[in-house]
């Protein structure tokens, strides 16, 4: 069994009160074809690799009871979760949202049971202000400090540790520091950058940035930072991989964003936590500065 790293990929960064690695796991690539023991093994990889910190969700299928089964106590990870949706298998999108308040707490108990925790480091409230996705309508369009006092209240009874946002515009997030903020998970990538103003926001606030869709694509319709042309010159002139260079690219950008890539491959895994000891020096920063950009601000409601 391969040993375990004792450096953090990407070097250290805050998140919810602690310090973790800067590249850490998404769990969601768990829904998508991978059996339990495949499942399991990357799971005791990304911990072997030194990531301390993994992002799920209950509406991710069974990607809660993977890490119950695959991450010890003893393994001191960090792990986030979300609510906002519940799953909706046969769907065209497998979830629908679950905005009230009183569907934020099922979610939470419901993300403590597929978890078998006690408590959660990290719950994401995932709103639907921005970004990609669904859009609230109906009973669905609940007030942002409804749904805080609901995670408020969670918090206080020692259900989560730590209040994140997701598909938050600047406007959002700045009505919801005052309730305590770990951070902020937004549709953003090299080829996709709507947000720099609330990414600057969450570093003048302390609070990370945690990018969904990191190299983009991930919905018809958005660009790949893989297919982009300086992002291939640079990889070549590296050694390194696209998804690699895009990643790096990243880390390099703001020194508050923490990654999520996602996968259910192994040597996939390897090579996103790999990205973490990318170094990019100015030429090539520059022309990955240039890349053309896109709004990922598209509704599938």
């Amino acid at each position: 069994m391969p040993s375990p790293v004792t450096t953090r990929p990407g070097g250290p960064g805050p998140l919810a009160g602690r310090t973790v690695s800067r590249v850490g796991y998404g769990a969601m690539q768990l829904h998508h074809g991978a059996d339990r023991a495949t499942g399991v093994a990357v799971l005791r990889r990304v911990v072997e690799l030194g990531v301390d910190h993994i992002d799920t969700a209950h509406f991710y299928g069974p990607a809660n009871e993977l890490i119950r089964e695959a991450v010890r106590p003893e393994d001191d990870v960090l792990i986030a979760s979300k609510v906002g949706a519940d799953p909706d298998p046969g769907a065209p999108v497998p979830l629908r949202l679950a905005q009230r308040p009183e569907q934020l707490r099922a979610s939470v108990e419901a993300n403590l049971v597929g978890l078998g925790l006690d408590r959660i480091p990290l719950v994401n409230l995932r709103r639907t202000d921005a970004g990609p996705g669904l859009r609230a309508e109906g009973d669905q369009v609940v007030d942002l400090d409804d749904q805080l006092a609901t995670m408020v209240a969670l918090r206080d009874e020692g259900k989560i540790g730590a209040i994140g946002l997701s598909g938050v515009s600047s406007d959002t997030l700045r009505r919801a520091i005052p309730a305590g903020v770990a951070c902020v998970q937004n549709a953003y990538s090299l080829v996709s950058r709507d947000d720099e103003d609330l990414l600057a926001l969450c570093a003048a606030e302390g609070i990370a940035w945690v990018p969904f869709f990191p190299l983009g694509g991930g919905l018809p319709g958005l660009p790949k930072v893989t297919e982009q042309r300086a992002v291939l010159a640079v990889a070549e002139s590296l050694g390194r991989t696209p998804a690699q260079v895009g990643l790096a690219w990243l880390l390099h950008h703001a020194p508050n964003v923490l990654l999520i890539p996602g996968t259910s491959n192994v040597r996939h895994l390897e090579a996103n936590v790999d990205a973490g000891a990318v170094v990019l020096d100015d030429e090539a920063l520059a022309a990955l500065d240039a890349v053309p950009t896109r709004s990922a601000n598209l509704d599938l409601g």
